[in-house]
């Protein structure tokens, strides 16, 4: 059996880690703000990079931006043991999203270096660039590198919200020059995600760790309704095309029809634009975006063709026209039965009550699950709060998580 870390220890390092990572970006609301290649996102890798380089793990970077501390292994031809997460947040959010499997990945290969030396093969630490979508309109840049479902060709035309193009914002970083290594990996045995739930079923449920089965599918749309500007005072209401109106009367069709889903799919509208966006002036365009996600492809797929049919229905009443652009479009994945079941033993063998589970939200082992085998392990977010500044995970909770990765790793690496 591994012999593991005092707990006060590793308690004492875990909260010293996230307060540590979350100074990067940190907002005074108490919330962290790291978008790709921000500043605040350029002084966190370089933060990473000095860290794995002290506790004795070679970093380097590739040439997306993802960040990779290496402990060797005495195998030469051994594939790599890949654990981590992503250090971009959305804007004014938590401190452990994404985080959390950076700064436990760090704890836990320190700590088997120390006490075990050089594993049999070998274990890298990633800090994976993005995984947001919160600056660009585009997901899993990082993982979407190393496994080459993303690509150059992927951000032609994607901008950010002030115009930015993002391979200007790349290359304004040190990327996509050709300095560092291709992303693309061949060389992955498997990866391991340990990540805060996000959610409430854990704690609801009273179980420490969960461990994921699969991840839900996701569609994002960015919807655009055109009408025509006119004045809010002379324009009788039968005669407008309000694309204000037409937008509320199809974001109020997508919740009605989500809510009498039977089957867990969710369907969210979070952000709006409007143009002229002027109080006394019928609005000409609006933009919403619409994010529906279920564990499977086909409920999803006629989700959204039925009910973009009547949406086209009701902005033929008003007048008005339609416009969808598709920018994520990404099927359930399985996680790896083998890791499960290994994580499983661990968990049993402790006596720590966990709960096999769906994840709803997306991750980079969505990305990975396709590509090698890949493990999703969850601990509890208090009240299920995250993307925001109250996202809260206990310590022991933490520890917990930390002390999993820890027998994992040792059972795959050593």
């Amino acid at each position: 059996m591994i012999e593991q870390p005092k707990s006060s220890a590793l308690s004492e390092q875990i909260k010293s880690l996230i307060e540590w990572l979350a100074s990067y970006g940190g907002k005074d609301t108490g919330g962290v703000t790291r978008l790709l290649y921000d500043d605040a996102w350029r002084s966190a890798q370089r933060a990473i990079e000095a860290k794995m380089k002290e506790i004795g793990l070679a970093a380097r970077y590739d040439d997306a931006g993802n960040l990779f501390g290496r402990l060797e292994g005495r195998e030469a031809a051994a594939k790599v043991i890949l654990t981590g997460s992503h250090v971009d947040t959305v804007a004014d959010g938590g401190k452990y999203d994404g985080a959390y499997g950076i700064v436990a990945a760090l704890a836990a290969a320190e700590y088997l270096k120390n006490r075990y030396g050089a594993p049999r093969k070998p274990i890298e630490v990633v800090s994976l660039c993005e995984e947001e979508g919160s600056r660009f309109p585009l997901t899993y840049w990082g993982s979407g590198n190393i496994t080459g479902v993303r690509n150059r060709e992927s951000i032609e035309r994607a901008a950010d919200a002030a115009g930015i193009p993002f391979e200007q914002a790349m290359r304004g970083a040190g990327f996509g020059l050709g300095r560092h290594p291709r992303p693309k990996r061949g060389d992955l045995e498997c990866f391991i995600e340990l990540h805060i739930e996000q959610g409430e079923v854990l704690e609801r449920e009273g179980r420490a760790v969960g461990v994921v089965s699969h991840i839900v599918g996701q569609r994002r749309y960015e919807i655009t309704v055109r009408g025509e500007s006119n004045h809010a005072g002379t324009t009788p209401m039968r005669w407008r095309r309000d694309a204000m109106h037409t937008a509320a009367e199809l974001i109020g069709l997508l919740m009605r029809r989500a809510r009498a889903d039977k089957t867990g799919l969710v369907a969210t509208v979070g952000r709006m634009e409007a143009k002229p966006n002027v109080g006394n002036v019928i609005a000409r365009e609006v933009t919403f975006s619409l994010d529906v996600r279920h564990s499977d492809a086909e409920t999803i797929r006629a989700f959204c063709e039925e009910s973009f049919g009547e949406c086209e229905a009701i902005a033929a009443e008003h007048g008005t026209t339609l416009e969808y652009l598709k920018w994520m479009d990404e099927p359930p994945v399985a996680m790896d039965e083998r890791l499960r079941r290994a994580a499983e033993e661990v968990l049993e063998r402790e006596g720590i009550s966990h709960l096999t589970m769906t994840s709803g939200a997306g991750h980079d082992s969505q990305i990975f699950g396709t590509f090698c085998p890949t493990a999703l392990l969850f601990v509890p977010s208090r009240g299920g709060v995250s993307h925001s500044p109250a996202e809260f995970t206990e310590t022991e909770d933490l520890e917990r998580g930390v002390r999993l990765l820890i027998d994992l790793l040792h059972r795959l690496a050593y």
